[in-house]
């Protein structure tokens, strides 16, 4: 099908506002007459420029080729100039094996495209069929990946070359490529919609307050709550949007709006075996921050851990790099950073979870909160076990240790801790403070000289 409503178009037109799409090298055609299986443009998505390919499944079967990186290139040179975001639409059988080195070089032309414009606008791949080879990598090199349950395929090696069940959606969610999974294109297109609503045009765009939906001032009720369920106490409106959802799921990342400010979140999931690090949480949790940084989005962390995973098997991950990442990751962010103790916060989780020692602006605790060098039953077992009489148990050693060593007022003392808060007004200060920082990536105001006393 070369003319008409093809599946590329239909994509294209599921995704802008009605009647705002512009083709690009709407005639561009091969050497044999037939138009390259990707179609390109630009236009509004609620209002906001965006820029979009798609590979067209309806021509050559979205065949990748040399013409269709030019136009991806092209599309991308303007997206750039302009500042707004990209969303690629993949879709294709793969390459034009008639075509050789000339088709190796086009995804290198393409990777390069990618590459180039990482960190100064967001991409937005959406997974609606097949993805493989080399395409599965130019996915990957996008910030956020949305796939589609039951007919999106990504894979390097074809699963029947492998002889694995590899490749589906599912799989790619459980395994960390996919950000997002829907259920249906719609859905898909839908949550592509969100994100564009959430992030910035480019990278210095800034961080600005939308429209506010709730009451900053509102008091919540986080009393036991953990992970998700508690974000949505604490998020605009309730609504969370959670990335990398099936990966790592003991590390909660997502988006949310704070008093209207687009926020990115990093917070345990003390329901998943105590929240514990594990080298895929570390890496999750890294990939967001770094976002983040890069379109000075502020990060909020929610830390509730009872430490960091042991275990042969994580110690091959292997863990100590992991967790390297993620404190780089925290370390050289210069984003908005705020950080709240929860629940438990016990050894390197505590440091490794936004502390003030890495970086963070603020970090609140609430009065129930837990941190401790160690978990206190390995505390007591260590220090104290000379101590146990019976008259003095174990328990009551438990419990001292968590008064005197671990209460957040001690973390205090030393500065580790701004303030321990009210868990009622755990929104209205974590708002506080996401309006206090708003400005801190802005440049350090020039002087021409000090002001001399009389």
């Amino acid at each position: 099908m070369e003319k008409g409503i093809t599946s590329g178009v239909a994509r294209i037109a599921e995704l802008f506002d009605p009647g705002t799409f512009a083709e690009i090298g709407a005639y561009v055609k091969r050497p044999d007459g037939g138009l390259t299986g990707v179609v390109c443009g630009y236009g509004a998505v609620d209002g906001k420029l965006v820029y979009a390919f798609a590979q067209d499944s309806d021509r050559r079967k979205g065949a990748f080729d040399a013409l269709q990186a030019e136009k991806i290139a092209s599309l991308y040179t303007m997206a750039v100039k302009n500042g707004a975001p990209v969303v690629g639409v993949f879709d294709s059988a793969g390459a034009i094996l008639s075509d050789g080195a000339s088709a190796m070089s086009a995804y290198g032309k393409l990777l390069k495209t990618v590459s180039d414009a990482s960190g100064v606008i967001p991409q937005i791949a959406l997974i609606t069929g097949v993805c493989a080879g080399l395409s599965a990598t130019v996915a990957a090199m996008f910030d956020l990946t949305v796939t589609v349950k039951g007919s999106a395929e990504l894979f390097v090696n074809a699963p029947f070359l492998i002889g694995k069940e590899t490749g589906s959606a599912a799989y790619a969610a459980a395994n960390g490529l996919s950000s997002v999974l829907a259920e249906n294109e719609a859905e898909a297109v839908a949550k592509v919609k969100r994100l564009l609503s959430l992030l910035p045009s480019n990278n210095a765009d800034g961080v600005t307050a939308e429209e506010i939906i709730d009451d900053v001032n509102r008091t919540v009720s986080v009393s036991g709550l953990t992970g998700r369920a508690l974000l949505e106490q604490l998020a605009d409106a309730g609504l969370v949007l959670s990335v990398g959802e099936g990966y790592a799921d003991g590390m909660l990342t997502a988006f949310v709006r704070f008093g209207g400010v687009t926020c990115g979140v990093i917070a345990n999931n003390a329901q998943e075996n105590g929240g514990v690090l594990t080298a895929d949480g570390a890496k999750k949790a890294a990939k967001l921050i770094s976002f983040c940084d890069s379109f000075s989005i502020p990060v909020v962390t929610l830390t509730d851990s009872t430490g960091v995973q042991a275990s042969a098997e994580a110690e091959a991950a292997p863990l100590a790099a992991q967790l390297g990442k993620l404190a780089m990751a925290y370390a050289s962010a210069e984003c908005a950073k705020i950080t709240v103790v929860t629940g438990k916060a016990y050894g390197a989780s505590f440091t490794l979870m936004g502390s003030k020692a890495l970086g963070a602006d603020m970090v609140y605790a609430l009065p129930t909160a837990e941190i401790s060098v160690m978990d206190p039953a390995a505390a007591v077992a260590f220090l104290w076990n000379d101590r146990i009489t019976p008259e003095v148990t174990r328990a009551s050693l438990e419990e001292e240790w968590v008064e005197k060593h671990a209460s957040p007022e001690a973390a205090a003392c030393d500065g580790s801790i701004d303030d321990v808060i009210d868990p009622a007004e755990l929104r209205q200060r974590i708002c506080s403070a996401v309006y206090m920082l708003l400005v801190k990536n802005g440049a350090t105001p020039l002087r021409k000289h000090c002001n001399l006393p009389l």
